[in-house]
């Protein structure tokens, strides 16, 4: 029961962070209709900035968190308006070549500029778990399971309680009528992939420091935000949600009780046995409305 209990904490850890790329992922897709193949290199961009920042700079461990998730944002922000934008109303196959370029060069670009070791991010946590009954959490890892709620939380009441929330919830729904009733739906795009991006980062930037950063970590980092989002239902962020938690919860107890060479491939076959029976996904936005 003790080392059920532990994997239980492990799986909601990493499950806040799966959950972050799932959300943005699915935003991406079901507001702009665009296959982002960014998307882990944002997460992996997400990551280097903490790295830099805490390890370059010597600037505060949560100074350097807020800023990585920034620039993330702005970063998804310039590719919109430089490579998506000229693409607007392009077929889908011209979209993901472009798109698939960007992911080529943006990795060879950390590549180059971090080169291919692997990077440790320094934390101000102590090395001394924390015992809750018999089950030990990191400090660190504690911290990340809270950061990613709160990042969960707040996309969701920005998505439902806002009004650029409803806006892009207008623009899934109908992106001309959306258009005629006065949004600006340019903006909205940019801001979509800027937020989606962000998102990313904010993955990266939290899951660095758990584990290492490396220039390839966005690569199954992509995958999973994928399976992610087609298992809770494209356009649904409760499903993208909960979807996050069950890949999380999937690959820790495959690991535990399996093997941990199959951690990867437990996840995966699990999200292909839920859409045999469910090819919609767990959760199909109501009305064809996202959020």
């Amino acid at each position: 029961m003790d080392q059920f209990l532990q994997h239980i904490a492990n799986a909601l850890i990493l499950g806040g962070t799966y959950a972050l790329l799932g959300i943005g992922l699915t935003l991406i897709l079901g507001v702009m209709k665009v296959v982002n193949f960014t998307h882990g290199e944002l997460y992996a961009f997400g990551g280097f900035m903490a790295y830099y920042f805490v390890s370059h700079l010597g600037w505060n461990f949560f100074i350097a968190l807020p800023t990585a998730i920034m620039l993330g944002i702005l970063l998804g922000a310039l590719i919109e308006r430089l490579v998506l934008r000229s693409m607007r109303g392009a077929d889908i196959d011209s979209t993901m070549v472009a798109m698939i370029g960007c992911w080529i060069a943006l990795q060879n670009i950390s590549l180059l500029i971090w080169g291919g070791v692997a990077k440790s991010v320094s934390t101000p946590f102590p090395t001394e778990p924390l015992m809750i009954g018999s089950v030990a959490v990191s400090w660190l890892r504690l911290f990340v399971l809270v950061a990613a709620i709160g990042l969960i939380i707040a996309s969701y009441v920005l998505l439902q309680r806002t009004s650029l929330g409803k806006a892009m919830r207008a623009t899934f729904q109908d992106s001309s009528t959306a258009s005629l009733m006065g949004i600006n739906i340019n903006f909205i795009y940019t801001a979509t992939f800027a937020l989606g991006s962000g998102l990313a980062a904010a993955a990266g930037a939290l899951l660095g420091p758990v584990f290492v950063v490396t220039t390839t970590m966005g690569n199954l980092a992509a995958l999973k935000a994928f399976s992610i989002v087609i298992l809770g239902g494209l356009g649904s962020v409760p499903g993208a949600m909960i979807g996050g938690f069950i890949l999380a919860f999937a690959e820790e107890l495959g690991s535990g009780y399996i093997s941990s060479g199959y951690r990867d491939a437990v996840g995966f076959i699990l999200i292909i046995l839920v859409l045999m029976f469910r090819p919609t996904g767990l959760f199909k936005p109501r009305g064809e409305r996202i959020g």
